[in-house]
């Protein structure tokens, strides 16, 4: 267990940053499978609209550290070619 006041102070601060990363990274999470969804439902217009809703979150996600960036680029770009490869 921690003695110092430093030390203390740490642990807090990163139980704090753990639940904010947390919530952060469900957020994606969930603009994500939004994103699956309408492309497992064959719906495009739905899928475009949900993609550029997560695309936001997504990036924010990596810029707050959560995710690197290639990753979610990846993620992005992956995205983007299923929903173009679909039928209009």
């Amino acid at each position: 267990m921690a003695h110092s006041l430093s030390a203390k102070k740490r642990i807090r601060r990163t139980a704090r940053q753990t639940e904010v990363n947390t919530r952060r990274l469900s957020a994606v999470r969930t603009y994500t499978r939004k994103v699956e969804e309408a492309i497992t439902a064959g719906n495009k217009a739905e899928a475009e609209a949900a993609l550029r809703a997560a695309e936001p979150q997504i990036v924010r996600g990596a810029q707050k550290g959560i995710a690197r960036r290639n990753t979610t680029s990846r993620k992005i770009s992956r995205l983007s070619k299923r929903i173009k490869g679909m039928a209009a």
